[in-house]
């Protein structure tokens, strides 16, 4: 016998109890029947009464663990770190949770709404404006923002980006409209933006003199991209901005050759002003050194003048003579006068080369040492008449 087919007792009997005469197939209303009756008996409840006659009943344990899981569910609130939780009772706010794990009365009761904090936000704008001297200049602020207090953000005002955004176009219009076109096209960029920085946050945050809108958001930074002239005059800006950048570079140049030129001009002169004064100092020592030797011949000159002047004179003789390519020696001892061409000795060295040249310079080297000799003799002399004198 298979296994699926049934016993000779079994044969007229389904799997559910019900025999099969020949009827069709089971009711679909009693196996309900009988699975509740099971689960009711599961969970000790009464004995459920016929879903055909009373409509059905549902365990009241399922009842309570259902509604039990849905209040734990509806009153939990979990806030990330970046979030704050805005709790309404009966539509009034009453706290705002830090995160974490909270449990809150159920709704209708209390509600929390979620606000993210943290979360950088951006907005644009971008639009042809006025200048101070009535030039059209086309202009793109991006203003990154966050909320800074979430009641504030959520109740103050109806549409808090949306009022972000107007105020945010009114004042860039009011700082473009009082700054002239130069300056907005060129070194003016980072100041504009920081001017329309500090407007918009006066006008949204509540310490504000304005005091206007109290909308909770806090302004972290305000972009402005290059301006740009409309299209149909670009060209001519263009060649004006080509212009002033070479007058720049002109200036550049000047300043670069400024800077290279006085400090040279200005050591010259420090220069020139050491060598003056050291020229006085050496002026002022030669005529105290001067002044000092006069003083000390004046003083031999009332002791002995005659050999004074004697001395004097062959001392100029001698600082004339040395300059002079001829030599005249006097002779004590006889009436003549030796004459040394040393002009003809110089001009004989020239030409002649080898040990001629040598030669003359030899002559010319005793000749010398002859005059000196000579003039140390005279010297002597005028020492020892000077001696006899005293």
């Amino acid at each position: 016998m298979g296994w699926n087919e049934p016993s000779e007792g079994n044969k007229n009997k389904d799997p559910w109890g019900n025999s099969s005469n020949g009827e069709g197939p089971p009711d679909l209303d009693e196996i309900v029947r009988k699975m509740k009756k099971g689960l009711g008996g599961m969970f000790g409840g009464k004995k459920p009464t016929d879903i055909n006659n009373n409509g059905g009943g549902f365990p009241i344990f399922l009842t309570i663990l259902l509604l039990s899981a849905w209040l734990a569910f509806d009153m939990t609130y979990l806030i990330d770190e970046q979030e704050r939780g805005v709790v309404l009772r009966f539509g009034q706010h009453v706290e705002t949770l830090e995160p974490g794990l909270r449990i809150r009365l159920p709704r209708p009761i209390e509600t929390v709404d979620k606000v993210n904090i943290g979360q950088v936000r951006t907005i644009t704008h971008k639009a042809l404006m006025l200048t101070q001297d009535e030039n059209i200049v086309d202009v793109e602020v991006a203003v990154q923002w966050r909320i800074n207090e979430p009641t504030e953000y959520l109740f103050n005002v109806l549409a808090p980006a949306a009022t972000l955004r107007q105020v945010t176009e009114s004042v860039v219009r009011e700082v473009i409209g009082k700054s002239k076109l130069d300056f907005v096209l060129t070194e003016g960029r980072s100041e504009i933006a920081e001017k329309i920085k500090v407007l918009i946050q006066q006008t949204l945050d509540e310490d504000s003199a304005l005091d206007d809108y109290e909308t909770g958001i806090y302004i972290s930074s305000v972009e402005m991209q290059p301006a740009k002239p409309p299209e149909e005059v670009k060209a001519a800006f263009d060649d004006a901005i080509k212009a002033r950048e070479d007058e720049q570079r002109l200036v550049n140049e000047a300043e670069a050759y400024k800077n290279d030129i006085i400090p040279k001009a200005r050591g010259a002169a420090a220069r020139l002003r050491e060598e003056a004064a050291a020229y006085k100092a050496r002026v002022i020592a030669k005529a105290e050194g001067e002044a000092s030797r006069f003083e000390q011949l004046l003083t031999e000159y009332k002791l002995a003048p005659e050999v004074t002047r004697e001395r004097l004179y062959l001392d100029a003789m001698e600082s004339v003579l040395s300059n002079t390519n001829k030599v005249l020696i006097d002779n004590d001892n006889g009436n003549s006068l030796m004459y040394l061409p040393i002009d003809k000795i110089l001009e004989k060295r020239q030409t002649s080369s080898g040990d001629a040249s040598k030669s003359d310079f030899t002559s010319s080297s005793s000749s010398n040492s002859s005059l000196s000799s000579s003039l140390d003799d005279v010297r002597q002399r005028i020492d020892d008449r000077l001696r006899r004198g005293r």
